[in-house]
């Protein structure tokens, strides 16, 4: 019995949460990134991104380079957007490349998606790419691959 009580009392003295400055320098840049992405915070942005940061939407395949490019195109995209977030489900890298698995949340007006007068509510399911230069911490390639059937499917029932 003490033996079983000394076990809960170990297991239960680690933490399960994994705090940021636990996680590899890569990834914290990338969840700093993301949540300069999402907050859309350009000001932070424009310091991740130089004249040859490439964002690659695969799935879409659309291309934006440089910092103006990325910059006016996320400012399109998040016009009107009450709230956009990523609910990241896992989360790795390999040296300065870090793949973020989750789902991006959007909810905003849906003069966008063809729905005016509706509030539209997305969670499109995604795998995000990002490759740092670890000297400068700048972001060298942003590549999503969303899935827009999804998408699509959550569009038609709103």
């Amino acid at each position: 019995m003490r033996i079983i009580l000394l076990l809960c009392c170990l297991v239960c003295s680690f933490s399960i949460s994994a705090n940021i400055g636990d996680m590899p320098k890569e990834q914290q840049l990338a969840m700093k990134y993301m949540e300069a992405l999402t907050d859309h915070d350009y000001s932070t942005l424009r310091h991740f991104y130089s004249r040859d940061t490439v964002f690659f939407d695969k799935t879409a395949n659309t291309t934006y380079t440089g910092s103006r490019q990325i910059i006016g195109f996320l400012q399109r995209a998040h016009e009107g957007v009450l709230e956009y977030r990523l609910n990241i489900e896992h989360m790795f890298n390999t040296g300065s490349l870090v793949v973020i698995i989750g789902s991006y949340r959007l909810r905003g007006p849906g003069d966008q998606f063809g729905k005016p007068g509706k509030i539209i509510d997305l969670a499109i399911p995604g795998v995000t790419t990002l490759k740092f230069d670890n000297n400068t911490e700048r972001l060298i390639e942003q590549m999503d691959l969303m899935d827009y059937q999804t998408m699509s499917d959550q569009l038609e029932s709103q």
